[in-house]
């Protein structure tokens, strides 16, 4: 439920209402637009309807939101949400690009990405300690000592860092270490996992769910921020259809869809989605047209090497090109995309 506030509404008005919902043992979100103020309203909202009859000074009108989800709604906050991650920003009219390796595989490979990162201009440098992989006997990643070479990368070039978590464990073994922690997409209706990352406080990463549909992937959103935690950035990786000719259909259309249903930023992944590095180049230049504020890329020093996804990785050769392409691209579209 969404309490509307009327424009010449008072700032006493408006904390009498917030105190108001919270006497009924709800919560309330205030959010403060340029032309609008609203107090969303989250629990039983017949307790507060059955104790506030008529509409309280200030309250233009009441909003009965439909969908399940109510933190991640734009409803909620009409404004788009914007992250701020050690000062680069996520969201807005901001676009970033994180980039690296699929996974850690040693200290000196992410030093040498990292570097290579930076000097793309990209502002975010990702790493896979933890790797989960539909074979048990591929490699599984460094774990925790994965995470310290990305901490120390971060020393080495002052870039944020990203990396999948996939336990509890993991979670509190990369607070303080790492700045975004990811939940992937075979993790994304982990509830547990999903709760403990709110718990956490770090902004999170959430892909979606390989079969997952939209209002699915928001309400797993929603279980994270339920938790106390809306830095929350939701990442379309591509989904599992009858196609064969790539490793998965990357779909696009979210990003539109997420645009009207949601105030989260949304981050598009071309290298998971298409499992092919030609494909990774004019998909992500398309998922700028679409509105996504930022993109996630692999990058390899020796993508044939590649412990983990080396034929959807590209060699620091492409890479670097292909941030040189997309600056026309995301200026087209609007956004700002400030070096690091």
């Amino acid at each position: 439920m969404i309490l509307v506030m009327k424009p010449t509404a008072t700032e006493e008005n408006i904390q009498s209402v917030i105190q108001n919902v919270k006497q009924c043992g709800l919560d309330a979100h205030l959010s403060r637009g340029q032309d609008i103020t609203i107090i969303g309203v989250v629990g039983n909202k017949h307790i507060f309807l059955e104790q506030n009859p008529e509409l309280m000074e200030g309250v233009e009108k009441i909003v009965h939101v439909s969908e399940s989800y109510k933190l991640a709604n734009i409803q909620f906050h009409p404004a788009p949400s914007v992250i701020d991650v050690d000062g680069v920003k996520i969201g807005g009219d901001n676009f970033v690009i994180m980039a690296g390796p699929c996974a850690i595989e040693n200290e000196a490979l992410m030093m040498e990405m990292a570097d290579v990162v930076k000097q793309s201009g990209a502002q975010i440098l990702r790493g896979g300690a933890y790797k989960p992989r539909t074979s048990p006997y591929s490699f599984q990643g460094l774990e925790e000592e994965g995470l310290h070479y990305l901490a120390e990368a971060k020393k080495r070039t002052g870039l944020c860092t990203i990396s999948e978590v996939t336990s509890i464990a993991a979670i509190q073994a990369a607070k303080g270490v790492i700045d975004i922690i990811q939940i992937g997409a075979r993790n994304m209706q982990n509830f547990e996992l999903l709760k403990a990352a709110g718990k956490s406080g770090i902004p999170v990463l959430l892909k979606r769910g390989m079969s997952a549909t939209i209002d699915e992937w928001l309400n797993a959103a929603e279980y994270i921020m339920a938790e106390g935690n809306e830095n929350v950035i939701l990442c379309e990786r591509g989904i599992r259809t009858y196609e064969t000719s790539t490793r998965n259909t990357l779909d696009l259309s979210a990003v539109c869809v997420l645009k009207s249903k949601t105030h989260l930023p949304v981050i598009v992944d071309p290298s998971h989605a298409t499992g092919v590095r030609n494909f990774v180049g004019p998909l992500a230049k398309a998922a700028v047209a679409c509105g996504a504020d930022g993109l996630m890329i692999e990058v390899h020093p020796n993508p044939s090497k590649a412990l983990s996804d080396g034929p959807q990785s590209l060699d620091p050769p492409a890479f670097f090109a292909l941030c040189e392409e997309l600056k026309p691209y995301i200026a087209l579209a609007g956004r700002k995309f400030i070096h690091v």
